[in-house]
């Protein structure tokens, strides 16, 4: 599928929360990364991890010369489109659990991200999660024969994960940016993480929020729409 040419620029971004926040924009004509002061500081990535996890699966099984059968390949669709978890575990433990996190940080070239047995605790930064966004758009997390299929999924995200980056973009351009969102409160802090990934054709974009439970997943919703608006072209 053809991704937007919706354009976005190195800008101020200005947010207000009393929790932490970081944006990392890459230029995928360049490879250069812009972002906020702490584009490096890591979170974790709750249900954002799982564009990786379906595309480790699908680039293995084409290496293995195997195709993944119907039943699979919907459960993929239901994990990154509907953010499913009992997909997400069950395709995290065959592919061995943080092993898979471990190709990731290869595969991507990722910088800050630390890997744990619980997927949704996988720790990235800012800066990483645009380089894994502008990893799964050329081909590189889920392989030629599968990535246009896993950037649909990504095109089609619906129901309580569509939130963020694309709520910033005119409807017919929003259309075409590929997501994945990850959303948890962490009951040990009683705090919200929430990780937004977006890429287009020209541009990957990675926000992470952390805040009290108590303001809800909107105030995360919002921080990650707030960082794209800023950086659209005025």
């Amino acid at each position: 599928p053809a991704l937007a040419s919706v354009r976005m620029v190195p800008g101020r971004v200005q947010v207000n929360t009393p929790g932490f926040w970081s944006w990392a924009l890459l230029d995928r004509r360049t490879n250069k990364v812009v972002g906020s002061r702490n584009p490096t500081a890591t979170s974790t990535t709750a249900s954002m991890v799982k564009a990786w996890i379906a595309a480790d699966f699908l680039r293995r099984a084409a290496e293995s010369g195997t195709t993944p059968d119907s039943g699979q390949l919907q459960r993929l669709s239901t994990m990154i489109r509907d953010s499913a978890n009992d997909p997400a575990h069950e395709f995290f433990a065959l592919l061995g659990g943080a092993a898979s996190t471990r190709r990731l940080i290869r595969t991507c070239a990722l910088t800050d991200s630390v890997p744990h047995e619980n997927w949704s605790n996988t720790a990235v930064s800012a800066s990483d999660t645009a380089r894994l966004a502008d990893c799964i758009a050329d081909g590189r997390a889920a392989g030629p024969q599968w990535t246009p299929w896993l950037l649909t999924q990504m095109l089609g995200v619906r129901g309580l994960g569509d939130f963020g980056i694309r709520d910033a973009l005119p409807p017919a351009s929003a259309a075409g940016v590929a997501i994945k969102n990850g959303w948890v409160v962490r009951t040990l802090h009683a705090e919200w993480h929430v990780a937004c990934l977006a890429v287009a054709e020209g541009w990957a974009l990675g926000v992470l929020a952390r805040y009290p439970q108590e303001l809800g997943l909107t105030h995360g919703a919002q921080i990650c729409e707030k960082v794209a608006a800023a950086l659209l072209p005025r």
